[in-house]
């Protein structure tokens, strides 16, 4: 197969398109929950979601808590779904993150965080989804269908619409205009060559995925995807985690990416991945505006909250050419369905 013939390619291509559509049709209902927010802001913020979803979740964590220094903290969905312990959530934001909008537990948290007095907010890509229905506010993320059981365009989706409620929740000028320029730089950097990528880990049976602040969440996606579409061990860690015990396992050839945007913690991303490199390990990096052996191409020119949206879109094509090359199909992947429910 070619990899531009997987759906996973060919969805993950869509997100320039999908994040313009996105940010179009949701600027009435992001901009009036924006203002009802400033007029009544919450205590803190909870967020609920699984698998990518909660990747998503740990993203929005970094942006809410640095741009609007709300406290944003992720809720264990079994806490109440299964333990049915009540939560003193009263005053509270709560974001649920969701593709289907169907799994039980997410359904069970939302409706106790109802009854506990927080407000719900969904991001979900079903409009018409269990979750929409009992949310207080609906964001769509218009992300369309999407097939491949690997999610792509929804994730992107779900970080974008993060950005979007943040930047009209701050009235951030500076934010809202890179909003606008955010489609063409993903169009744009759809075409960054991370061959070396796909064909620098075919062979590879552990890695690790490193990322900090910003960069973290889609980390913690990137690892997910090694495991899920290419049948690659990997585990993400932050830049600053690595050094507390994981990084004694990385030794010569030991594959290691690192993701880096350009804020406070690029310095400290690259001097880890130099060290990994001291070792003998296999770098690769990317981070906006670096180029050199082990670099991986990212556009620059944007704020780096919006980075992560360009390199994970990145990592998509190279992670579905990776699984083709290692053997699997990355749409359907070994004992995996589309909608996960637990309970």
């Amino acid at each position: 197969m070619d990899p531009r013939d997987t759906l996973m390619y060919q969805e993950a291509h869509e997100s320039a398109a999908v994040v313009a559509r996105q940010f179009a049709a949701n600027e009435a209902v992001v901009s009036a929950l924006a203002r009802e927010l400033r007029a009544q802001p919450p205590r803190f913020i909870v967020t609920c979601a699984r698998g990518s979803s909660d990747h998503a979740a740990a993203y929005a964590k970094y942006v809410f808590e640095t741009q609007l220094g709300i406290a944003t903290a992720s809720a264990s969905p079994s806490v109440t779904s299964v333990y049915a312990a009540e939560q003193q959530w009263q005053g509270a934001l709560f974001i649920a993150i969701s593709q289907s909008g169907k799994s039980p537990d997410l359904l069970r948290n939302a409706q106790a965080a109802k009854i506990a007095g927080a407000r719900v907010v969904a991001l979900v890509n079903v409009e018409d989804s269990p979750l929409a229905a009992l949310a207080d506010t609906v964001i769509p993320l218009h992300a369309g269908s999407e097939r491949s059981v690997a999610a792509t365009k929804s994730y992107i989706a779900a970080l974008a619409a993060v950005l979007h409620l943040c930047a009209r929740w701050r009235g951030d000028v500076e934010l809202g205009a890179a909003l606008q320029a955010l489609p063409d730089a993903l169009r744009s950097g759809w075409d960054a060559d991370w061959s070396a990528l796909s064909e620098g880990l075919v062979h590879a049976h552990n890695l690790f995925v490193v990322g900090r602040g910003y960069g973290l969440g889609i980390a913690l996606e990137a690892a997910l995807k090694f495991k899920e579409t290419c049948g690659l061990h990997a585990e993400a860690f932050s830049a600053a985690e690595v050094k507390h015990g994981p990084m004694a396992l990385v030794g010569p050839d030991f594959p290691v990416l690192c993701f880096a945007q350009d804020d406070d913690t690029l310095a400290g991303t690259l001097a880890v991945a130099d060290e990994f490199r001291g070792r003998g390990a296999q770098v690769f990096v990317a981070a906006p505006g670096r180029h050199g052996s082990g670099m991986l191409p990212v556009p620059s020119g944007l704020p780096a909250l919006c980075t992560p949206l360009l390199i994970i879109q990145s990592f998509y094509r190279a992670a579905s050419a990776l699984s083709l090359r290692r053997g699997f199909n990355p749409d359907v992947p070994p004992h995996l369905n589309k909608v996960t429910e637990t309970v």
